[in-house]
């Protein structure tokens, strides 16, 4: 019976030995195949990284050469903008005792002719139609009004 423990424990050992061997194949298998993979990301990032910068390049040599064909082209319409009429013009009003008088000294006013029109305020666009507007705020920087 000593001689099937023998046979048994020699199995084990042998077995024991053979999955170590293994670890070890599948270990320094996983190893090479880590370095060949970063080797070629390392490679692939590189041929990009060229590619990318030569495509930048190009495009911008592109455009140097074609100057002032592209500022034409981009800018064929700026004597259009321009133009004057297209533009409208503002001005500051201020309120007066005649012309919006619930307004002097409010925070709220704005007070600009965009184009013809008058903004007088967000809440009252218009203005307001007696001398007392519910929504009047003295100036914040004066708060003697």
């Amino acid at each position: 019976m000593t001689d099937w423990w023998k046979i048994l424990a020699t199995a084990a050992e042998e077995v024991e030995q053979f999955f170590e061997e293994v670890g070890k194949a599948v270990e320094s298998f996983t190893d090479e195949v880590g370095e060949k993979i970063e080797t070629v990301v390392e490679q692939v990032q590189e041929t990009i990284i060229i590619e990318i910068d030569q495509y930048v390049q190009d495009f911008f040599e592109l455009i140097i050469e074609a100057g002032s064909e592209v500022e034409e082209i981009l800018f064929e319409d700026l004597e259009a903008l321009t133009n004057d009429s297209e533009f409208i013009f503002m001005r500051q009003e201020l309120p007066t005792a005649k012309h919006h008088p619930a307004c002097i000294g409010c925070c709220n006013y704005h007070g600009v002719v965009y184009g013809e029109n008058l903004l007088v305020c967000a809440m009252h666009p218009y203005g307001w139609d007696d001398e007392n507007c519910p929504d009047w705020e003295g100036n914040r920087n004066n708060t003697s009004n």
